[in-house]
């Protein structure tokens, strides 16, 4: 849904609530009717908030940084670990959510009903609390993705299937949401529920569509980094259609055509273009080439496009200018706020000694984009020596 999210913190946990939630909500209230609907609408919205704690503060006790969002129809929380998890890990951090949603929802139901027995009839709150919190905790512990009984499933079927297993998940998912959608709508009495097969089969499907989408973006990404790569190591200029080599290769060629100012001329338009990225970063020239394309950039070092900008900064971080990669960086962050700067940042500072501004730089970063933050990190041999220091994981998970 379309619309900026409301965001929060609650309990150390980032809250991003979007307006599909409210619409929802809203939506929740309509069908049902205010006598039902709004008790069940104001318990779903809490009971799904304990959900998802219960998966946040799972995440955590396995040393991951989390955040939580309520959105259309769901929440979640999004975990972006600081190590490898093992299996009963990531399965506790699976049933957290609809344990601790099982758990208090009816511990909720008892003390308002005060028994065992099923909700007065008519009593809108009690039918609130029993449907909100242990029902639809219960309900979640479905076999089926995108359920938490279907991550579940697909953590216990790893150690058959390996890295297949997900993707026999989703067909399980499909094939079983297509037979209840079928049984149902032969059903009179059940037409009214297919919905609740109808979300499986829609959910799994965007999934399986946006992992195709992805899947076909890293092979393009690929293709260009093999075709950047032969272009330094050969001077074959065989890029894909629609790409060109990267502004670095090309000042490099001018370069070796004795050609200074054409060379600088090469980076500094790149740096003012505004129009999308179509060129890998030079990951495979020497480093003694970048040395002598940064030599021709006469200071002050140009700003701009964050993209490009994120690409010079490395540059200077890999001859050995930590001290301009860390100014030039921290400037360009400034200006766009992206997370990728900001490491580099991190990185100049650590490979300078400066530990406490490296983890500063470091938490900004990860507030931002957690997961891919992680794997530059990782990456990133300026953080060897204090990957072991806590204060250094807790700025990646806090």
């Amino acid at each position: 849904m379309a619309g900026n999210p409301t965001v929060f913190q609650f309990l150390g946990f980032p809250v991003h609530v979007r307006p599909g939630f409210w619409v929802f909500m809203l939506l929740v209230v309509f069908a049902q009717g205010p006598k039902f609907g709004v008790p069940f609408a104001i318990f779903l919205a809490v009971f799904t908030l304990i959900h998802e704690l219960g998966h946040a503060f799972a995440a955590r006790h396995a040393g991951c940084r989390a955040q939580i969002a309520l959105d259309f129809m769901a929440g979640y929380a999004a975990y972006t670990p600081t190590r490898d998890l093992s299996k009963a890990e990531r399965a506790l951090i699976s049933f957290a959510g609809p344990g601790v949603q099982i758990a208090i929802g009816g511990i909720c139901y008892l003390a308002i009903r005060g028994g065992l027995s099923m909700p007065e009839y008519g009593n809108a709150v009690q039918h609130a609390v029993l449907w909100a919190g242990p029902m639809i905790g219960a309900l979640n512990l479905v076999p089926l993705l995108p359920f938490d009984g279907g991550h579940l499933a697909e953590i216990g079927l790893e150690g058959l299937a390996g890295q297949r297993a997900h993707r026999l998940m989703q067909w399980f998912t499909i094939g079983v949401s297509v037979a209840a959608i079928a049984f149902m709508a032969l059903q009179p009495t059940l037409v009214r529920w297919v919905f609740f097969a109808v979300i499986p089969l829609l959910s799994v499907a965007a999934a399986m569509n946006a992992e195709r989408s992805h899947d076909r973006r890293g092979e393009s990404q690929q293709a260009l980094s093999r075709a950047e790569a032969l272009a330094w190591a050969t001077g074959v200029v065989q890029f894909p259609r629609g790409s060109v080599p990267s502004p670095w290769f090309r000042a490099w060629q001018q370069l070796q055509a004795g050609d200074r100012v054409a060379a600088e001329h090469v980076v500094r338009l790149d740096l003012a273009d505004t129009e999308p990225v179509n060129w890998w970063p030079p990951d495979a020239a020497p480093d003694e080439a970048l040395a002598a394309v940064l030599a021709v950039l006469q200071p002050p070092l140009p700003q701009g496009r964050p993209y490009s900008a994120y690409v010079l900064s490395g540059a200077l971080l890999r001859v050995g200018r930590h001290e301009e990669a860390a100014h030039y960086a921290a400037t360009a962050f400034n200006a766009s706020r992206q997370p990728m700067l900001a490491v580099h940042v991190a990185r100049a500072a650590a490979a300078m000694g400066h530990r406490a501004t490296a983890f500063g730089w470091l938490k900004t970063a990860s507030q931002l984009q957690p997961d891919v933050v992680m794997s530059a990190v990782q990456a990133a041999s300026e953080f060897d020596p204090y990957r072991n220091d806590p204060e250094f994981t807790a700025a990646l998970t806090q």
